[in-house]
């Protein structure tokens, strides 16, 4: 994968990692090898609908992630 590709992913992660934390999932960095972060991601279901609405309203107004 290019340096370019990489970053385009890594700021995808990014932008929906900031999505899963702003409708109020709590994201917890688990541990890193190397450049593999391995994360989770934990909430209520309530949380967890307005993440899947937020997502919704992205992928409808054909905004990148």
């Amino acid at each position: 994968m290019s340096s370019q590709a990489t970053k385009q992913t890594t700021d995808a992660v990014d932008d929906v990692l900031e999505l899963a934390r702003n409708a109020g999932l709590l994201v917890t960095l688990d541990g890193q090898i190397g450049r593999e972060k391995y994360q989770s991601v934990a909430g209520s279901l309530t949380s967890f609908m307005r993440f899947v609405d937020a997502l919704r309203e992205t992928l409808v107004a054909d905004v990148p992630i």
